[in-house]
């Protein structure tokens, strides 16, 4: 059974900075993608970078290209957000995910690519 668990959300004011921690356990994390989404309240869960399972790609949705910066350790079993320049529309719960498939040179942007999610963080971007 995967657990994953988040941690570093958080209050910070606008133009701030926060790195979000998932630590991974329960089978070969350095085999699989990961992901991290998130989902502010009254609206769905949207995709916000993803990372291979070798760090080969990243891929990071256009809100926060430039701003955000999805990386890995495989050492310590973890995936790291670090958020940038945060704005008032980043609040929201953050959740990683690990990629449904190992090996995956192309990491799902969708939550159906994910196969196990952790309990989320919250992020509040105060203006």
């Amino acid at each position: 059974q995967v657990q994953l668990v988040e941690s570093g959300g958080g209050l910070v004011q606008a133009g701030g900075s926060l790195r979000l921690s998932c630590a991974a356990s329960g089978r070969t994390f350095s085999t699989y993608g990961m992901g991290w989404f998130r989902q502010a309240p009254g609206k769905e869960r949207e995709f916000v970078a993803t990372i291979t399972w070798n760090s080969g790609r990243t891929y990071y949705a256009d809100s926060v290209k430039g701003r955000f910066t999805i990386s890995r350790d495989h050492a310590k079993n973890a995936v790291y957000l670090q958020m940038n320049s945060l704005k008032p529309e980043d609040t929201a719960v953050y959740y990683c995910a690990e990629d449904a498939s190992p090996f995956s040179s192309l990491p799902g942007r969708t939550s159906r690519d994910y196969g196990y999610w952790g309990q989320g963080t919250q992020v509040t971007v105060s203006s």
